[in-house]
């Protein structure tokens, strides 16, 4: 069990309880005297102007560093700790990191696509830096040394003329605030930086940082030591299940409270068209959201098949449409094109299906209240709590303990509005948490889309025009920040008006066609308001479905042109980084130069190879996969992966492997298994039999990971670069194996054999 006064304590109660000290930046005390004290005993408040609000010293020497997003198993943790443990000068296991409480750190944006680094690791970095400033500044007032002739090891400052003359930080700081200032761009969230006076340490004078230090949260996970979202237990809390409609758009008219009058403790909460109940114990609970009584009122069917979703979408009305990059004259390039290449792509809705449903506990009082959460966005959920209750701003604790999994806004987000909601119709803690089929058929999705490609070739086989257009649902109708109510379901219920954002996005590549246009449409929302098929994030942004096309069109023009896959990537990129990433996967894989489909297509077991290539927010990655078909079974097996990878600086080798070895698994199994299945009114894939995912014998025999480190360059993300090229490089592997194209995922076993069988 997890007790919650271990996961609300204030920062404050923090630094008293750990007698942690909190470095500050300028330095006013070493005004006047040379040997001043250091420090004061005022505490300033929690803003991102006060350094104070960044990096803490204990007298013990230890180092704590507030942390305004959260790792969610990736490492980042470790890589944030080696960041502060290098500009600050100590060892790496000296340094802790408090994540995810608003209470102690400021708003960085939660675990925000593949920032936690290249966004989250800069105040800290700078923090770090500057606190070793201020601390060597100190040390020259109080050892009367001049500031060339000290050096810091371990978090001690030695004079270089005399080792006998020596302070550590924890002397130094004797106790007490510092109370000063550092310069804050205003932002909060992902933008939010600081600028400081102290020099960052140059990549050549490395010692952490490049490091592959391993990870400490592993055993924690993996005896249950750690604690968990489902574990936190408040006093005097409530249990409650919330009841959604069976077929979408329906609201309950009628509520049979007397249903459940034999479950001691268990009652209805009904407001508006929100349906929950609630009781003292988690099965009673259970069983009262099982037995209750509802009639609802009739579905308009409001939903397609998903088997016709893909004609809906090319059929529906474009809401908005939107070129966003173009150079040079694509019409009259079509116009005198010798021949036009032409090719359509299809992507299903998918589920997060996190390992778990989601669980959040609010404890809502008259002017405040305290959450926690699994979510990946704590301080934005806690905004969200005060907004749906119509708290003062800053008036909730977000507290985060880690939960069942997120990648990007899963079902978290809906648990802690739900939670927040019963408990002031309660007036007591309540601890929500969902069934399976509440997790899979509820949560937000990622969205469905048609892709149109096409190339126009003059006659000597050269790409003269390139035009690339999606269509579909938008990226998000909610936004994955969950700090507005109407973004949640138990918010649309209540009557609040969805936002329905709107927009889509492009491949990021850098072929250099001459004219060439790459745009996005936009059709309506199915339903309008509490749709189980809302969008929203999903691990890299609509960057799967976008690149599973693009990619897989690259490969058919050069195909159709006559040349081997990497060789025409290489023809037509312009940037030298992502040619140095393609020939470093390719020597790693032994890429053999051959135009794809044309080997042996007899036999029971087909083979084949194919890559894919995309940059992601500065990180380039090319991947290639090697496949085996069974022609009896239409079952696809990814054998073996290669990927090269450049995301600049690497913090830690070790732990960005790891990531982008998960981040491939799970674009592995969005390709070839996930698949939101639904008909009109009612989403039928509630559970892993009717939403399966990749399992243990489908897992890659071989991941083999090149990375291109950049020391000159600043350090971008890692796993949401590699999801995106999987699909496309699987997808052209198996028109390497077969000689047939897949352009409709998930590449199941059913699609590979109706393909084959029109060979």
């Amino acid at each position: 069990m997890i007790t919650p006064h271990i996961h609300s304590a204030t920062r404050r109660e923090f630094l008293l309880s750990s007698g942690a000290l909190v470095v500050g930046a300028s330095a006013p005390w070493l005004a006047g005297s040379a040997h001043a004290q250091v420090g004061s005993r005022t505490k300033p408040a929690l803003t991102a102007d006060e350094l104070d609000s960044w990096v803490a010293i204990a007298p013990d020497g230890r180092v704590t560093a507030f942390y305004g997003k959260v790792d969610l198993g990736q490492g980042l943790a470790v890589a944030i700790a080696q960041i502060v443990a290098e500009e600050l000068d100590v060892a790496y296991a000296k340094v802790s990191i408090l994540q995810g409480n608003n209470a102690s750190s400021m708003n960085q944006g939660g675990a925000s696509s593949a920032l936690g680094i290249q966004a989250g690791g800069k105040p800290l970095r700078n923090a770090a830096a500057e606190a070793r400033r201020l601390l060597l500044e100190a040390a020259s007032a109080k050892l009367g040394v001049a500031l060339p002739r000290l050096a810091v090891n371990d978090g001690v400052i030695t004079s270089l003329d005399n080792p006998a003359q020596r302070v550590t930080y924890a002397e130094l700081i004797g106790g007490k605030f510092f109370n000063t200032k550092v310069e804050w761009n205003q932002k909060i969230g992902n933008p939010l930086e600081i600028k400081v006076k102290a020099k960052l340490k140059s990549p050549a004078d490395y010692k952490v940082v490049g490091q592959a230090l391993p990870r400490n949260d592993v055993a924690g996970k993996v005896f249950g030591t750690a604690g968990h979202m489902n574990d936190v237990k408040v006093p005097g809390m409530l249990h409650a299940r919330v009841i959604r409609s069976p077929l979408a758009g329906c609201v309950a008219e009628k509520v049979d409270a007397a249903s459940i009058a034999a479950i001691k403790g268990a009652r209805v909460v009904h407001e508006k068209n929100f349906l929950a109940v609630v009781a003292e114990k988690e099965w009673d609970a259970v069983r009262a959201a099982q037995q209750l009584k509802v009639t609802w009122s009739a579905s308009q069917n409001p939903l397609p098949s998903s088997k016709t979703v893909h004609d809906f979408i090319k059929a529906a009305p474009t809401v908005k449409r939107e070129d966003e990059a173009k150079n040079g004259d694509v019409a009259a390039a079509f116009a005198g094109a010798a021949k036009v290449i032409e090719f359509e792509y299809r992507w299903p809705f998918q589920s997060h299906a996190s390992m778990g449903p989601a669980c959040a506990i609010v404890d809502a009082k008259a002017d405040s209240a305290t959450l926690w959460t699994g979510s990946q966005k704590p301080h934005y959920a806690a905004d969200g709590v005060a907004n749906l209750l119509g708290l003062p701003k800053g008036s909730v604790n977000g507290i985060w303990v880690i939960g069942p999994g997120s990648y990007g806004r899963n079902d978290a987000g809906d648990a802690a509005m739900d939670a927040a909601m019963l408990s002031k119709l309660t007036g007591k803690p309540v601890r929500v948490q969902g069934m399976r089929h509440d997790a899979t058929a509820w949560d937000p999705k990622a969205p469905a889309s048609v892709h149109r490609a096409r190339a126009a070739i003059d006659a000597s086989g050269k790409v003269v025009g390139y035009e690339f257009i999606s269509r579909g649902f938008s990226r998000a109708t909610i936004e994955s920040n969950e700090s507005d109510p109407r973004d949640s379901l138990v918010g649309m219920e209540m009557g609040l008006q969805p936002r329905a954002g709107v927009g889509f996005g492009v491949p990021s590549e850098s072929y250099g066609f001459d004219n060439k246009l790459l745009g996005w449409e936009v059709v309506p929302d199915l339903i309008a308001s509490a749709s189980p098929l809302r969008t929203s994030h999903m691990r890299d942004p609509v960057g799967l479905q976008i690149h599973f096309a693009s990619e897989q069109f690259i490969d058919e023009l050069a195909h159709g042109t006559g040349e081997d896959a990497m060789a025409f990537r290489l023809k037509y990129q312009k940037a030298p980084r992502d040619h140095a990433v393609l020939k470093a996967a390719a020597a790693k894989a032994g890429w053999q130069t051959r135009v794809s489909g044309t080997g042996d297509k007899s036999g029971a077991l087909l083979k084949g190879r194919g890559m894919a290539y995309a940059q992601r927010a500065g990180t380039i990655v090319a991947v290639i996969a090697e496949i085996e078909v069974e022609r009896k079974t239409g079952r696809i097996w990814a054998r073996k992966f290669t990927v090269g990878h450049d995301c600049g600086l690497i913090v830690n080798p070790e732990t960005l492997r790891y990531t982008i070895e998960g981040g491939l698994v799970q674009a592995l199994s969005r390709s070839l298994f996930e698949e939101v299945q639904f008909e009109p009114g009612k989403v039928n894939s509630v559970d892993w039999l009717s939403y399966p995912i990749l399992s243990l014998p489908d897992a890659p025999e071989t991941i083999d990971v090149v990375l291109v480190n950049r020391p000159d360059m600043p350090s971008t993300g890692a796993g949401e670069a590699t999801c995106r090229v999987v699909p496309a490089a699987i997808a052209n592997a198996f028109f390497d194996a077969t000689g047939v194209r897949l352009r409709q995922a998930p590449m199941t076993p059913e699609r590979v054999l109706a393909a084959l069988a029109k060979a």
